[in-house]
């Protein structure tokens, strides 16, 4: 860090002093000067401009998150009014940090709300569970795939996490405020987690009134789906026993493992046994309202896993094996995004490291690694800004070694930008989530110790 000096300027008899101070950073292209910005400014920039993917960006007869976003192709002819519902339960996780933070007023953020639990309330579901993807302006089922054109209960959990977030956030505010946590939780009371089982105990994936179980996906640990199990453990209608955790999520105990990288362990087998701990989505999308903190029952210490496989990823690409360009200390970050070659589950091994960084991946990781999360969002914002920021801040994905650098969102992507961004501020959601007595009691009943459960 290098300042100019204090100039002094004498007309008359008055005096200005003007003060140029200014943060030098390096790119490419030598050294530049930029107007220094505190960490709490810069992170309410970042927060405000993503969250506008999920106002600005909505899809406006449903009020839910489109699937994607191309600044530089609008949207494919076919696909604007397509939503997602995991996506929409970030963005209403988003629109809270956004009434928090005074980006929105609080009857525009619940008036948001209102219009997508509306949706939900009137579009397709399937035993209580929403699918994949609805078209926004009908409410009808938009396969994800061919025999995937039913429900999705990984999806719907985390339309769910972010539906009880918002019921904590909203039961003791004003009439119209509690008749909308009243709905709420009805539709949390409505999905059918037990159904989902198949008679067996594992929770499955999918399933449809067409093909039934034909997907046949059993959902075993571990990867970013933690929270169907704890949400399936916690519903006061359709619970599942601890059995279903014990014996599908962790196999019995299979799903220990050892893995390590750069004197960082893993203690959980990651799904697909990736040599070093898979895409840092994993770390993400379950605890967006799963407090981490603490966390821990018979298999792991859920803090301690999330910081390891982060600082993995990060010690990757400062290693930088593959000696691919720009990599380093401030330009990290491995997950599933848009590739160079369309869509990757990014991750730090030679087989799923393919040179693209994705900034969700650093900057939704804020709690785990704050100091090189943030160093990597000064990066990007000062040295890349006219390469990777747009409408609703970072683009999903880039590649300095291939000069690929799309104007492209995600919807599933950007919410978690903004909420663990606030989780590493003010801990909003994980306040608000582990507020639940259901989720407290599902915790009690699959065996995890945390310091709500005190």
């Amino acid at each position: 860090m290098k300042s100019r000096p204090i100039l002094i300027v004498s007309f008359s008899s008055v005096v200005c002093l003007f003060v140029f101070c200014k943060s030098q950073t390096k790119n490419t292209a030598g050294y530049k000067t930029t107007p220094i910005v505190s960490d709490s400014t810069l992170l309410d920039i970042v927060e405000r401009q993503t969250f506008q993917y999920f106002t600005d960006g909505a899809e406006p007869i449903s009020g839910m998150a489109r699937e994607r976003f191309d600044e530089d192709n609008d949207y494919p002819a076919n696909d604007q009014m397509i939503v997602a519902s995991g996506g929409s339960g970030f963005g209403v996780m988003a629109l809270l940090v956004a009434i928090h933070r005074n980006f929105i007023g609080r009857d525009e953020g619940r008036d948001r709300i209102e219009k997508i639990v509306h949706f939900l309330e009137t579009a397709d579901r399937f035993h209580g569970a929403w699918p994949h993807w609805w078209n926004g302006e009908t409410g009808k089922v938009k396969p994800f795939g061919k025999k995937d054109n039913g429900g999705d209960i990984v999806e719907t959990s985390y339309m769910v996490q972010g539906l009880l977030c918002a019921r904590q956030f909203f039961k003791e505010g004003s009439q119209k405020e509690k008749d909308l946590a009243n709905r709420i939780d009805k539709l949390w009371k409505e999905v059918e987690y037990d159904w989902y089982r198949n008679g067996q105990n594992v929770l499955y994936w999918h399933w449809s009134p067409e093909y039934a179980w034909e997907m046949n996906f059993p959902v075993h640990g571990y990867n970013e789906c933690l929270i169907l199990y704890v949400l399936a453990a916690s519903s006061p209608t359709h619970g599942v026993p601890a059995q279903v955790y014990h014996e599908g999520w962790a196999e019995n105990g299979k799903i220990r493992g050892t893995e390590s990288y750069g004197g960082y362990k893993l203690n959980l087998r990651h799904q697909g046994n990736p040599p070093h701990g898979g895409p840092l989505f994993w770390a993400h999308y379950s605890y967006l309202g799963l407090d981490p903190r603490g966390l821990k029952d018979m298999y792991a210490d859920y803090w301690q896993e999330n910081r390891n496989q982060t600082l993995i990823n990060y010690q990757w690409c400062v290693d930088n094996p593959k000696k691919f360009e720009g990599y380093g200390k401030d330009n990290w970050g491995l997950t599933a995004s848009y590739s160079v070659k369309g869509y990757a589950a990014h991750a730090p091994d030679e087989k799923n490291d393919l040179g693209v960084i994705s900034p969700t991946a650093a900057l939704s990781s804020m709690p785990y690694t704050p100091e090189y999360s943030l160093n990597a969002m000064r990066h990007w914002y000062d040295d890349m800004k006219d390469k990777l920021w747009g409408a609703y801040g970072f683009y999903d994905a880039f590649s300095e070694a291939a000069n690929w650098y799309p104007k492209k969102y995600l919807a599933i992507d950007e919410g978690p930008i903004v909420v663990m961004s606030e989780n590493y501020r003010s801990g909003l959601l994980w306040n608000l989530f582990m507020s639940c007595p259901e989720i407290q009691m599902g915790l009690r009943k699959l065996g995890f110790e945390s310091p709500w459960l005190k």
